[in-house]
This record gives structure tokens, C-alpha cells and sequence, in this order.
């Protein structure tokens, strides 16, 4: 399935705030989900296997790292689990990060809402405007983000420009160098 969507990622120190502004607009709640995200070196955009006790898929989207509102444009594979698809893209691919996160998942319309607590980082909220058969503009997509941008009341300086796997590279990069730099006074 081709999917596009406009999403934004935000660092928020509390998940249950911004969880109960939504919830005064009555959003579909989809559960809470234990998502193990593998990332695999691939030359080209990004893959990622998800498994979770409610969304099991092959994610292979490209995206800009903006701090802004951005375009993702993703084919994804919806799958039963099953550990030999992880087994088989390890040993071809190679796995290049993992990240664990409990997700938090409402719906409005065509609107999906994260809320995430992941390991390593924190906590976050994020926004897809998530369009699966063309019947949104790319425009139409932005003004829902940007709509829910000022609903929250988030300011600039929420916005993460990376994804959680880049995240914690950068984050496992930094503990190395400054491993290294310790060792070397």
C-alpha cells in the first residue's frame, strides 16, 4: 500500500497533557501498542520492520529531516508476525538500529496521534496527516497539521527534525565520544 502523509514529532515533557486536550475533541482511541522498530542499512531512504501487539508491517518511507511539518512518502507491508522475516532481512541487510517504544494511538479521521514513551529518549507526541487514496492535497494534508501544531499549543522549539532511530544513533554517538574522551584524560 502507498501511503503519503504530513506528519510533525514533538518533545513534550508530559504525554498526558497533550493526551487529554485531544481527547476533548472525541478521537477513535486504537489501543496502546509495545513496538519494537528494527531498522535495517539499507542505501536508500529508510526500512524499518515494526512489530507490535497491534501494528505488524514492512515500512520502507523517505522523508527529509525538517523541523517542520514534512512529507513521508511510504509503501508499507502490513504482515502476521512471524521472526523469520526479521531473521532473513538481519542477515541480508544488516541491522542498523532498534528502537522500543510504548505508543499510545487516536484517530481523527484521516488524523492518526502518537504518543510515545520511548526508551532512550522520552516522551513524545506525534501528528499524521495520513492520505492512503489520493483524496487529499498535499496542502490539505499541511492545514491539518498545522491546525493540530496550534491545538496543542506547541511551540518551535517542541519540534524534532530527526527520526527515533537517528535519535538514538546520535545519542548512542555522543556516549561513545564522550567515552573516549574520558579515557584519553
Amino acid at each position: 500500500m502507498k501511503i503519503k502523509n504530513i506528519e510533525f514529532k514533538a518533545k513534550v515533557e508530559s504525554i498526558e497533557f497533550y493526551e487529554e486536550k485531544l481527547l476533548s475533541l472525541n478521537p477513535v482511541f486504537k489501543g496502546i501498542d509495545h513496538q519494537i522498530d528494527t531498522y535495517f542499512d539499507v542505501p536508500k531512504g529508510r526500512l524499518k520492520l515494526r512489530e507490535g501487539n497491534i501494528e505488524n508491517s514492512l515500512i520502507n518511507y523517505d522523508r527529509s529531516d525538517t523541523v517542520d511539518a514534512k512529507l513521508s512518502n511510504i509503501i508499507l507491508y502490513e504482515h502476521n508476525p512471524n521472526p523469520a522475516l526479521k531473521d532473513i532481512l538481519s542477515l541480508q541487510l544488516g541491522v542498523k538500529v532498534i528502537v522500543d517504544k510504548k505508543r499510545k494511538i487516536y484517530f481523527i479521521e484521516n488524523v492518526k496521534f502518537h504518543f510515545d514513551e520511548v526508551k532512550e529518549l522520552g516522551t513524545f507526541l506525534e501528528v499524521e496527516a495520513i492520505d492512503t487514496d489520493d483524496s487529499f492535497s498535499m496542502e490539505e494534508l499541511k492545514s491539518q497539521c498545522d491546525y493540530y501544531f496550534e491545538f496543542f499549543n506547541l511551540s518551535k522549539t517542541n519540534l524534532i527534525d530527526l527520526s527515533y532511530s537517528d535519535l538514538i544513533m546520535k545519542k548512542a554517538n555522543n556516549i561513545y565520544y564522550l567515552n573516549n574522551s574520558k579515557q584519553s584524560l
